[in-house]
This record gives structure tokens, sequence and C-alpha cells, in this order.
């Protein structure tokens, strides 16, 4: 007589997970059920959930713009308000085009930007070899190459002057308010995706900088922040000869810094 099917109950492990105070407990036991294959499973991986370890790592996907994305310990997690900024982008990409994604993180918004529009030579980047293995897996059968170092150092020097649209993510979080954030980021995803320095606008500082020496004709940054930095992001923008936009989106709850080349400050 074969053993009796694994049948976990949805409503004890949802209390479960409200009591640790997870805010979408119901989904969550729904996909820690879905991904247990026995008791102990499942016990192991409510046990690590409650411990506060991120649902994305258990899972080992994160969903993004309707995709799952490969995602592992220690690799920043896409938000969902990212999404926003995976649509500034679509609107401006045309098949054929040459995009980068800097500070790419999982790759996800590489990714998303491969499913919405195709046919794009994409270039994504990222200083953390975790994220980069990543990124090869989530944007890489698609056909992106995916270049490990530090912003436009890891780009092949070809690209200067061809990129039509370069997103960019960066951590825009000031130092002394990471502490501040959920437990979920601050201790189990790397410093280096959320420390944006002082005032969070060190990195964001460098792209706008650098990007008009790789931008083409006309080409666009693409830059998320928060609507608090926005009017200092957009001071970067045209510091480094840009035309800026802010652009704030209340279904995501997020802001991007959409900004064109001016002809008469290419570098």
């Amino acid at each position: 007589m074969s053993a009796p099917a694994f049948q976990p109950s949805h409503s004890a492990v949802t209390a479960r997970l409200r009591s640790a105070g997870c805010v979408f407990a119901e989904d969550e036991a729904r996909l820690l059920i879905a991904a247990a294959h026995a008791p102990e499973d499942l016990e192991r991986l409510l046990g690590q959930r409650v411990s506060g370890l991120p649902l994305e790592y258990l899972l080992g996907w994160a969903e993004f713009c309707g995709q799952h994305i490969t995602v592992e310990p220690g690799v920043f997690v896409p938000r969902r308000r990212t999404e926003h900024l995976v649509q500034e982008a679509a609107r401006l990409v045309r098949p054929g085009a040459v995009v980068v994604d800097l500070c790419c993180g999982s790759g996800a918004v590489g990714a998303a930007l491969v499913a919405a529009v195709g046919g794009i030579e994409l270039h994504a980047a990222d200083v953390d070899p975790a994220a980069v293995r990543c990124a090869r897996r989530n944007i890489g059968l698609a056909g992106g190459q995916v270049h490990e170092g530090d912003l436009f150092s890891a780009l092949p020097d070809t690209l200067r002057g061809r990129v039509d649209v370069l997103v960019a993510n960066a951590p825009y979080v000031p130092t002394d308010s990471i502490g501040m954030m959920p437990p979920e980021a601050r201790l189990h995803e790397p410093r280096v995706a959320l420390d944006g320095g002082s005032d969070g606008l060190d990195v964001q500082r460098r792209i706008a900088r650098e990007a008009p020496s790789w931008l083409a004709p006309g080409g666009r940054l693409l830059i998320e922040t928060s609507i608090r930095q926005a009017p200092t992001t957009a001071a970067l923008f045209g510091d480094a000869g840009l035309s800026a936009l802010v652009v704030h989106s209340e279904e995501f709850d997020a802001t991007v810094v959409l900004g064109k080349l001016r002809e008469t400050h290419r570098k």
C-alpha cells in the first residue's frame, strides 16, 4: 500500500508565517508548499523563512515583469518598483538597438527588456561575481552578454558611442539609512548593491559623468532613484550634458530620471 500523498495544511503554514510577521503570508505559504516535496522540506523552508531569509532565496527565483528570474543567496532581489524602469526603457528601445544594463544584479532588467522588445544587442555588467553568475543564467540564453567589473570599465571598448539605451538600477540608499532597511535586505543582500554613499548618489554621479562618452547620438540614460533624490539626480544629468526628465509612477511607487544626450555636449 502506497504512502499517503504529501498534503500540508495551507492554513497552518499561513498562520506560522503570519506570526513571524510575513505580510503576504498566504501567498508565501502557497509558494513554499509548492516548492516542498516532503514534510521535512517544508519544515526546512519554513524555518529558514521564519528566521528572516528572503523568500526568493528559498525558491531560487523572483517574479519580475511576469518572468521567473533566477536569484541565489547573496544576490540583490529585483523589486517590483523596478518594473517602472523597464516600462520606461521599453518605450525607447527598438529592435536592433544596443542596450546596456549597468549594476545589473541578477539581470532582471535586461531579461525583461529582451522579452518586451526582442532583437536587441544587450550587454549587462556588475561588480559582484555572484550577481554575474545569475545574470548569465537569466539573459545568456537570450543572447545577452554579461561582463564582470566596475561600471563602464567592465564593458568592451567597442561599445563607446554606440549605446542607444543605458539603464541602471544603481544603489541609492544613503549609507546611514541602511540600518533602517528591512532585515531581509540589510542582513542578506550584498552591501555593494545597497550602499550609495553619504547621500545615496555616489554611483549615480559616476554613471552620469561617464555616460555621454558611451551613448550614441540621441542616446538615452535611465536611472532608478527615489522621489526625494530625483531633483539631485536630474541635476547630475544636466551637469553631464544630458537633458533630464523625472518620471514617477504611482502604481509602482517608483521614480526614474530619463536623460537624452545633447549633441553639443558629446564627449
